[in-house]
């Protein structure tokens, strides 16, 4: 129970359902001032409260599980994944190794079945295995940051909202008195309730890589800060005007290099996943495959072909895709159903960029 609607809506479904409960809140060590969780993150001491007071409501026993040292290593990552020229994604690593792994270890011990959660997905059960489909709400929908996660902590996890919209759970919030049904959703990281992380890079001393900002062909545009401030696709905040808008189409970090181009060359025919993870899924024999993927959280899904070998993936797509950024993760579908995915690691260019640009 994070103390929003969604989360509030989840536990009243199933409690209605008459199964027994117990509310967790995740605590994560971060100190958030009120005015700050105004902007609504999540973890805050507000959201603590209210998670508390709903849970009170229901009649469901509450505990807050600390886990601040898991998000210490989640906060590393992030950084880390910066200071490579990547671009992280915490919000599946949390999903992966704690909502739906570590809280499933707190329902061991609690001989509880499972965990729910208010995620916007849908969770079939076939025979023995699980599927994992898009939300019924396209505006909602959250199984993309589900691709890392385990099958067998999908086959122990619930998730009551997949079949609702949004404005469904805000009613049945209101129709059911629960004091989150208004709140605001949750927008930011929740260790970045300012939602600029350059912010946390400065709270935690992370070493900036500064440097040059140059075209394709090598020639020098500017300088910036830090590489770290970039991402791949990035259009506005590199400070520099040209005749048609300039894109961040590659970071070099330990050359302290950002390099800057046009739509053209910011898009990609191809990409490398490993780190692969399948949901009710098994690979034909031959490691080949045709599905969509997606390759951010927005993003909208691409035709491609999937080449399989061990824990890689090689993607080509059907026609080029602007923005591909490694360090995101590369979901596979087929229409809503999930197939699984993995971590971009790298990307080709369709305007091939000269040798050091």
């Amino acid at each position: 129970m994070s103390g929003g609607v969604d989360s509030s809506v989840a536990a009243w479904m199933l409690r209605e359902q008459g199964r027994p409960l117990v509310g967790l809140f995740m605590r994560n060590g971060v100190h958030v001032e009120e005015h700050e969780s105004a902007k609504k993150s999540c973890c805050s001491v507000s959201d603590a409260r209210d998670a508390r007071m709903v849970a009170a409501q229901l009649g469901v026993p509450f505990q807050s599980v600390d886990l601040k040292d898991e998000f210490r290593s989640i906060i590393r990552y992030f950084i880390d994944e910066y200071a490579r020229g990547r671009t992280p994604n915490p919000c599946a690593v949390c999903n992966r190794d704690l909502k739906f792994n570590r809280l499933l270890s707190f329902a061991r011990e609690l001989g509880a079945e499972g965990v729910a959660t208010g995620h916007y997905a849908r969770i079939e059960r076939v025979g023995e295995r699980v599927e994992l489909h898009r939300g019924l709400d396209p505006d909602k929908d959250q199984s993309y940051q589900l691709f890392g996660v385990a099958e067998e902590h999908l086959a122990r996890t619930w998730l009551p909202l997949g079949q609702l919209k949004k404005s469904e759970v805000r009613e049945l919030a209101r129709q059911a008195g629960l004091k989150t049904s208004a709140k605001k959703d949750s927008q930011e990281i929740c260790f970045v309730p300012s939602n600029d992380y350059r912010n946390l890079l400065a709270q935690e001393q992370a070493q900036l890589h500064p440097g040059l900002l140059v075209d394709t062909s090598g020639a020098e545009l500017g300088r910036h800060e830090g590489t770290e401030h970039f991402t791949i696709g990035q259009r506005r905040g590199h400070g520099i005007a040209a005749k048609e808008p300039l894109y961040v189409v590659a970071l070099e970090p330990e050359a302290g290099r950002v390099v800057l181009g046009t739509r053209a060359e910011c898009a990609s025919p191809s990409m490398r996943v490993s780190g692969l993870n399948w949901i009710g899924f098994d690979l034909p024999a031959n490691g080949e495959f045709r599905c969509e993927v997606q390759q951010r959280y927005h993003a909208t899904p691409a035709a491609c072909s999937v080449s399989v070998a061990g824990d890689t993936a090689e993607i080509v797509f059907d026609e080029p895709e602007i923005s591909v950024t490694p360090g995101q993760g590369a979901a596979f579908y087929r229409g809503t159903r999930l197939l699984g995915g993995g971590w971009i690691d790298s990307s080709t260019r369709a305007a091939a960029l000269p040798h050091g640009a």
